[in-house]
């Protein structure tokens, strides 16, 4: 299972692409060390995150380059890698700095990381950040609807919760080795803050007195919402249905100031709104209470009217920012972990903010919630009067209604950059790769690289997050998919001049080198964050930066045009997010037995990209990759 986190890779580098990239403060991450009893135990057996070998990591970044660099371009960054890593040089004296925090802290990188791809990072979360995630439709039509399968969900999360809390949830495996569990301690109780120049996160989860509360958004508004009863037992789905008939008729009227799409700035500008806001203590009440809520639950108003054919990609749009401010982008706190959401025509899905955690701890808490709402319920409601759900009221001066009116502007002009396609591939699923004896997420990759070239006549930089949670408070890697072997597979798919025997041979080197990659990532030896705790080595030393992260190659190197990620998860969903450059895509996938959920973004005000297109050259490459295997002998071998 690889986490998602493609958004940030391009500022994580430091390089400047689209100008995404502001100067560095530090700044305290999410705390992370909150396990305690059985994970305690299960936390201190995982190892360390290792340093790879210098040479060895100089040697990778080389052949990195290769598929995506003119051969001048390669001349001069061997010249410049080669004074780098050469006896008593920089590269050495940052090597043995980076040894060193790595024989001192937990995770060498982990600090770093949460505070440079994320809480310094400026741009809005909504769209560059986080992701959403869509669900199937479920069967409900109206509002009774909503609220029913919306309680049920609630005790659903509540359930999870519960493993959280009491420690049996069961330990996770990669490839037969424990991973690290503590994402799954970040996700609830958990909410981002604004800064001025860099945010922070907190977590009420291990606080002396833990939430007992979500919050609810309807029509704007924002309402407590009290999920367990005085006895500590949480509230059943029938006592949540009560208390959400409530919010829902206390909350009619659509009058009221969309507080919450303050939360879709860029965040400098969040940063000065939010001090204005909370100036006021009943909106610092009322802000407090949202942050330190278990989780929100946002209960949307209508969507916009669409055919079954567009439906799931306007759902993904309703997931990933709520359409703007004339539809849903409102009735969010988009700094808040996690969000579920859930329309009245039955669209469901969550939002997630990607400072505490990645994809698969998310997915799986929401797997398991699915599966709860499919459960008959067999407790009987306690016939106890319940407390009327609070609802949190907002002074909204003239100041804080020029920052909502700036914030609805802005983000109408990013929903209306945003193109979304979710496609369903029915033709086959992980069963064809796995026919073949090839590994799924390669098989995926290497199409992906061929329905590029053939859109573009050239390779790109591609970023896969792998994950690093075989080692204690490990978070992500890159795989980079484009690789020497996968170049020269695509470059000869279409070559009338070439055999079949010879092109299926280069998918099948394609697709190994892809997997050794994979490997290597998941188990600590890839490249990416090395070079990036050298780098932060240098600026914590206050040395001259190296000619090896200011030379061009290491902008193209992060200049990430295609942004993927694979979520598998037991649910027939897909999560989505946006592209990390101005010119290119994210793409994520969830590869199920007999089909694959795709979900592929790019930004309109770009001429040169288009979703539909790249979902489209996705699925004609899949096919015919599997054409070719199946019409060549040897690939039956």
């Amino acid at each position: 299972m690889w986490g998602i986190c493609s958004r940030t890779m391009v500022k994580v580098g430091m390089a400047k692409p689209c100008g995404l990239m502001k100067p560095c403060h530090l700044v305290k991450p999410v705390s992370a060390t909150r396990v305690t009893g059985r994970y305690l135990t299960h936390q201190k057996g995982l190892p360390n995150l290792p340093v790879p070998p210098l040479q060895q990591t100089c040697e990778r970044y080389i052949a990195a380059l290769e598929p995506i660099l003119e051969v001048d371009e390669m001349k001069h960054t061997n010249e410049l890698v080669d004074e780098f890593q050469k006896a008593g040089g920089v590269g050495e004296r940052l090597q043995r700095g980076l040894e060193k925090r790595a024989r001192n802290t937990e995770n060498w990188l982990s600090e770093w990381w949460v505070k440079v791809a994320y809480l310094e990072y400026r741009m809005p979360v909504v769209v560059h950040s986080s992701p959403g995630l869509v669900l199937p439709r479920m069967n409900f039509r109206d509002k009774q609807g909503q609220i029913r399968f919306a309680a049920k969900l609630i005790a659903g999360v509540l359930d999870f919760k519960t493993m959280i809390d009491n420690e049996t949830l069961p330990i996770e495996y990669l490839a037969g080795k424990p991973l690290c569990m503590n994402q799954y301690y970040e996700v609830l109780s958990s909410c981002r803050i604004p800064g001025l120049k860099r945010d922070s996160v907190v977590n009420h989860a291990k606080s002396s007195r833990p939430p007992r509360h979500i919050t609810v958004v309807h029509n704007f508004q924002f309402f407590v919402l009290d999920v367990y009863n005085s006895d500590g037992t949480p509230l059943t789905a029938d006592q949540l249905c009560v208390q959400l008939e409530r919010i829902c008729s206390s909350s009619l009227q659509t009058n009221t100031e969309p507080v919450g799409i303050l939360t879709t700035q860029h965040r400098d500008s969040w940063g000065k709104a939010y001090v204005n806001l909370i100036k006021d203590k009943t909106n610092q009440e009322s802000v407090s209470a949202i942050q330190r809520s278990i989780f929100t639950l946002c209960l949307d108003g209508a969507m916009p009217r669409v055919s079954d054919e567009t439906y799931r990609s306007t759902a993904a749009i309703q997931m990933l920012h709520g359409g703007g401010s004339q539809w849903n982008s409102g009735n969010r706190w988009f700094d808040k972990t996690l969000q579920f959401i859930i329309g009245e025509d039955g669209t469901c899905g969550a939002n997630y903010e990607h400072a505490p955690a990645e994809g698969p701890p998310i997915v799986a808490l929401i797997d398991h919630v699915v599966e709860y709402t499919r459960k008959p319920e067999t407790i009987r409601s306690p016939m106890v009067p319940l407390p009327m759900p609070r609802k949190l009221h907002f002074n909204i001066t003239p100041e804080v209604r020029k920052d909502i009116e700036e914030a609805k502007n802005s983000m109408n002009i990013l929903a209306q950059d945003l193109d979304m396609r979710v496609m369903v591939f029915g033709h086959f699923g992980k069963n064809v790769p796995k026919a073949h004896k090839m590994s799924p997420d390669a098989f995926i990759q290497i199409a992906l690289q061929l329905a590029y070239y053939r859109m573009y006549r050239r390779c790109c930089a591609t970023y896969e997050s792998a994950s690093l949670r075989m080692f204690r408070l490990g978070r992500t890697d890159t795989i980079r998919s484009a690789s020497s072997a996968s170049a020269a597979f695509v470059k000869a798919f279409d070559d009338p001049s070439k055999q079949n025997t010879e092109k299926v041979a280069l998918m099948v080197k394609a697709i190994k080198a892809h997997r050794s990659y994979t490997n290597m990532a998941i188990s600590g030896q890839a490249i990416d964050r090395h070079l990036l705790g050298l780098k932060m080595i240098a600026a914590e030393e206050k040395l001259t930066m190296p000619d090896i992260f200011t030379d061009t190659a290491y902008g193209k190197a992060l200049h990430y045009q295609l942004s993927t990620s694979q979520v598998p998860s037991k649910t027939d969903c897909v999560m989505c997010f946006g592209p990390v450059v101005s010119n290119g895509y994210g793409v994520c996938y969830n590869p199920m037995d007999d089909h694959m959920n795709f979900a592929v973004s790019s930004f309109n005000t770009c001429e040169e990209t288009n979703a539909a297109h790249l979902a489209q050259a996705m699925e004609d490459a899949l096919l015919d990759m599997r054409t070719l295997l199946e019409r060549t002998p040897a690939a039956k071998l």
